[in-house]
């Protein structure tokens, strides 16, 4: 089985459009360069937060270019694989190989909800496309679809499905893995408003969305698990949880991205079929972010300006 040394906090990493909603590469690349240098374990491209979906063919290979470039092997880059088809993510996943990924972060087929028979073919005939190391991306309320603990079991002989990013809202699935199916996946937490309880069961890192808008808060919190110091750990997640709640509902894009232009960090805009925040609820995300970055519980380096 294919070996993978990845833990820590991967945050999925926000795509930065300019006004006319083209990509803004040079700002995606400031915006991951900015996270690296704050000491993330591993970069995310393109997953739900990168607006996967809302970008063209050619589109994800250029960015996916872009940010493999400027990250420069500092640390992990795992690209969200998010199509229609298994023929779409197999061709995917064939030009990240080349492109210089270092994995892939694998969802279900789109819009389709399979069976398990279904489910289960097509992560084999992506992961045969390759030999990048796969994450699965379980996250059924956004998805419609459960990646079940028998269907890991069986795919436990694809030697280079390596890992799973467990987005259920449900911790107790955490230990429902390890006890089926032992260590033979990395776990990572995938919903940020139950991190903690996930790493506390099992879990070896965490893919982050409002990291991008506190990442040095987020390394916090996770080297204080790391450290054993769970008080200190406590500590943090608490200040952490309103925000982190975010992560959960149907507009954490857009409240991410907004949540980035209030530290100072990227743009708020989206694309189509999202739109910014307006009115009452980008009031109260700005006042969530601001009440945050207010009472933070973490003494700042010296902060890198936003270009």
């Amino acid at each position: 089985m294919q070996k993978i040394g990845w833990r820590g906090v991967f945050p999925a990493a926000t795509t930065q459009f300019a006004e006319d909603r083209s990509i803004d590469f040079e700002a995606t690349k400031r915006v991951v360069d900015n996270l690296v240098r704050d000491g993330v374990h591993g970069i995310i491209a393109m997953g739900t937060v990168g607006e996967n979906n809302s970008l063209r063919a050619e589109e994800k290979r250029e960015v996916l270019v872009a940010i493999v470039e400027v990250v420069a092997g500092r640390v992990p880059v795992i690209t969200g694989v998010s199509e229609l088809t298994t023929e779409l993510a197999a061709d995917y996943a064939k030009a990240a190989e080349q492109i210089g990924a270092d994995g892939l972060m694998l969802l279900p087929a789109m819009v389709y909800v399979p069976s398990e028979a279904e489910l289960e073919e097509h992560v084999r005939r992506v992961a045969a496309a390759t030999r990048l190391p796969i994450m699965l991306y379980n996250n059924p309320p956004a998805y419609r679809v459960s990646i079940s603990i028998e269907t890991l079991r069986r795919l436990s002989d694809v030697p280079n499905l390596a890992a799973i990013k467990e987005s259920a809202p449900d911790p107790r699935r955490i230990t429902d893995m390890i006890n089926a199916c032992g260590e033979r996946y990395t776990v990572f937490a995938g919903l940020d408003d139950v991190a903690l309880e996930e790493l506390l069961l099992g879990a070896e890192g965490w893919v982050s969305g409002l990291t991008n808008a506190f990442p040095q808060e987020s390394i916090a919190l996770w080297d204080a698990f790391e450290a054993g110091d769970l008080a200190r750990a406590r500590e943090i997640y608490r200040w952490f949880m309103p925000l982190l709640h975010l992560d959960a509902e149907h507009d954490l894009v857009q409240s991410i991205k907004l949540a980035e232009a209030v530290m100072g960090r990227g743009s708020e805009r989206v694309r189509m079929p999202r739109m910014e925040l307006t009115g009452e609820r980008r009031a109260q995300v700005v006042k969530m972010v601001e009440d945050a970055r207010d009472t933070r519980p973490v003494i700042q380096r010296d902060a890198i300006p936003a270009q």
